[in-house]
C-alpha cells in the first residue's frame, strides 16, 4: 500500500492529494454499503407488516427514500472522466447587450452559486468585472466573473454547463418595458493539479503584475496592490485572482485558473487532429448555444441537447439545476 511505504509522507502535495482520494473512496464505499442495510432491513420489515396498513404506508416512504439515494449513487457511474472528480474553475462571460446581459451573467452567478450550495460544494469567487451602475433597484451586473467551486466531483457534475445561456424577458432597464434577449458564455475548466505532469509552465514564461482589487463602480478600492495578474506569454492567456487579501494566496488562486485554461488550450489542440483525420466538424463554443431561459410571454426553461424542460423557471435560477445536469450527463454516455 502506498501510504505504508517511508518515504510517502516527503512528499506533502502528493500525500494529501492520495490521501483524500482514499477517503473519498471509504465514504462511497460506506455510503453504498449503509443502502444495502437499509434495502435488507427494508425487505425484512415487508414481510414482517405487509397485513399492516400503517406499516406498509411506512414502509413505502422508506423505499422512496432508498430509491432516491440509489440514484444519487448511480449518478456517479456517468463521472468516470479523467478530471470528473476534481475541483472546478467556472467563468461567466456576457455577451453583447449591455446591463441587460450584464445582469443575465449576475443571474447565472447567483444561480451556480445556490446550486454549488445545495451539492455541498464551496463557491468563491477570485475575480469579477462588475458591468454598468445605474440599473433598477441599484442593480450592478458582471461583465465577467471567475468562481473556484471545492467539491467530489465537482467538475463531472459542472463541466456539461459550457456554452451559450440565452435569456427573453420583459428588459428591466427599458423604459418602454419591451422584450429583451440576453446572451452569457459559461466556460468550466477542471482545477488541475500543481504537479500534473501534462501541463509544464516555466516560470520564465509568466509576467505577474500587481494591482488594487476594487468593487463595482470603483467603489472599496484597496490600499495595498494585492491582486494579481498572470500573463502567460507564449499563448497570451491572462488570468488574475483579486478576492484574497494577500498577494500569495491571490497569485495561487491565479495560477489555478492558468493551469486550467493551459489544459484546455491543449485539449482544443487535440481535438482539432482528431477533425483532421475524422473530418468531423466543430462547431465554436459562442455559437454553441445550450439553453434557453423564457421568462415571457410564457415561463419555459429548455435545454437544447437533452430537450429536458421545465415550466419552474424560478426554481432552476434558484439552482435547481440537477434534472438538466442528470440529462446532460447521461445523454453521451
Amino acid at each position: 500500500m502506498e501510504t505504508e511505504k517511508p518515504d510517502f509522507w516527503r512528499d506533502n502535495e502528493n500525500a494529501a492529494k492520495t490521501s483524500q482520494k482514499i477517503s473519498e473512496l471509504k465514504e462511497e464505499i460506506e455510503s453504498i454499503e449503509k443502502i444495502k442495510k437499509e434495502i435488507d432491513d427494508l425487505a425484512e420489515l415487508n414481510i414482517l407488516g405487509k397485513d399492516d396498513e400503517k406499516m406498509v404506508e411506512s414502509l413505502e416512504k422508506k423505499y422512496q427514500e432508498i430509491e432516491s439515494k440509489l440514484a444519487k449513487e448511480e449518478i456517479k457511474i456517468f463521472l468516470s472522466g479523467k478530471y470528473d472528480r476534481n475541483n472546478a474553475i467556472v467563468e461567466i462571460f456576457s455577451g453583447a447587450g449591455g446591463q441587460d446581459s450584464q445582469d443575465w451573467a449576475a443571474m447565472l452567478l447567483r444561480m451556480y452559486e445556490r446550486y454549488c450550495g445545495k451539492k455541498g460544494f464551496n463557491a468563491t469567487v477570485l475575480q469579477q468585472s462588475f458591468g454598468d451602475a445605474g440599473g433598477p433597484e441599484g442593480r450592478i451586473g458582471i461583465k465577467s466573473v471567475t468562481i473556484e467551486v471545492k467539491g467530489n466531483y465537482a467538475y463531472g457534475y459542472l463541466k456539461k454547463e459550457s456554452g451559450v445561456h440565452r435569456l427573453v424577458r420583459i428588459s428591466p432597464f427599458n423604459a418602454q418595458k419591451l422584450r429583451h434577449t440576453s446572451f452569457a458564455l459559461v466556460e468550466v475548466l477542471p482545477e488541475i493539479g500543481g504537479k500534473d505532469v501534462e501541463l509544464e509552465i516555466k516560470p520564465d514564461d509568466l509576467r505577474i503584475d500587481t494591482f488594487r482589487a476594487g468593487g463595482p463602480g470603483g467603489q472599496y478600492v484597496n490600499k495595498t496592490e494585492s491582486a494579481i495578474r498572470i500573463t502567460h506569454i507564449s499563448s497570451g492567456i491572462v488570468v488574475s485572482s483579486q478576492s484574497e487579501r494577500l498577494q500569495g494566496k491571490n497569485k495561487e488562486n491565479a495560477m489555478k485558473v492558468l493551469r486550467a485554461k493551459l489544459y484546455k488550450l491543449k485539449e482544443e489542440g487535440r481535438e482539432k487532429e482528431l477533425k483532421k483525420i475524422k473530418g468531423d466538424s466543430v462547431s465554436a463554443s459562442w455559437g454553441n448555444q445550450i439553453r434557453s431561459y423564457v421568462l415571457h410571454p410564457y415561463k419555459l426553461v429548455k435545454d437544447l441537447r437533452t430537450q429536458y424542460e421545465t415550466s419552474d423557471a424560478e426554481a432552476v435560477l434558484d439552482g435547481n439545476l440537477e434534472k438538466f445536469i442528470e440529462a446532460e450527463l447521461k445523454i453521451n454516455f
